[in-house]
């Protein structure tokens, strides 16, 4: 059975091949573009699953392309992991933003990128229906009941608390920036502000108890669900 089809967007062509060769070798059509006009051509041409995306590239950078590819309704379901040279937490968080799944950044193992390539691609196949109700190794999440237990015991949540849990579980191993939480509890019963996030975090920490580091802290970006 073959498997989904990846379009690579970077113009060092040796790393191109690295990780063609990669993620050939664990089945995937990969296709590639050296710029950011041509990722767009070939997005909407080939229509991949996923699109490994720099973010430096020559005339349209990675970023304005992860905007436009969110901003057309028919290309705005396509996963893209970004690639960072730079590792400047600006870049990874405004990235997010615009719509972006992951982010790796350079130099990384080739073996790191497949995985989290599985990952996203995995995450785009659940169905929203299903996350109603989430079970991970003994801890689970029901939105009917609104009710969160750990082992058979009831963890005792504020809203605010299990609106956040429940985001970050839905999508475990995608990063989630402070504002994209923000809007996840917006609407809560408490004024939640950027910071604040890290409060309620701590707290759901403190109550989730031996599953505390499950959520972990992405240092100046936000936070993700470990898988």
């Amino acid at each position: 059975m073959s498997k989904e089809k990846i379009l690579v967007v970077d113009d060092e062509q040796d790393l191109v091949k690295l990780i063609r060769y990669h993620l050939e070798k664990d089945g995937y059509k990969v296709l590639s573009a050296s710029s950011g006009e041509d990722a767009l051509f070939l997005t909407r041409r080939e229509r991949p699953e996923l699109v490994i995306l720099d973010l430096m590239l020559p005339g349209i950078d990675g970023l304005e392309v992860c905007k436009k590819l969110k901003a057309d309704s028919e290309l705005a379901n396509t996963s893209i992991v970004m690639l960072t040279a730079k590792g400047e937490e600006v870049d990874i968080t405004l990235g997010l933003k615009l719509g972006a799944d992951d982010y790796v950044t350079k130099p990384f193992s080739p073996k790191e990128l497949v995985a989290r390539v599985q990952a996203v691609l995995r995450r785009s196949k659940i169905s929203p229906a299903t996350k109603d109700y989430i079970e991970i190794e003994g801890l689970t999440i029901d939105t009917c009941k609104h009710e969160v237990t750990v082992k058979n015991g009831t963890v005792p949540l504020t809203l605010t608390e299990f609106k956040l849990l429940h985001q970050l579980a839905s999508q475990p191993g995608r990063v989630f920036t402070r504002d994209q939480l923000l809007d996840a509890v917006a609407g809560s019963e408490t004024f939640v502000i950027d910071r604040t996030v890290d409060v309620h975090i701590a707290s759901l920490r403190k109550k989730l108890k031996a599953y505390a580091n499950r959520i972990v802290t992405i240092r100046g970006i936000g936070y993700k669900f470990r898988e």
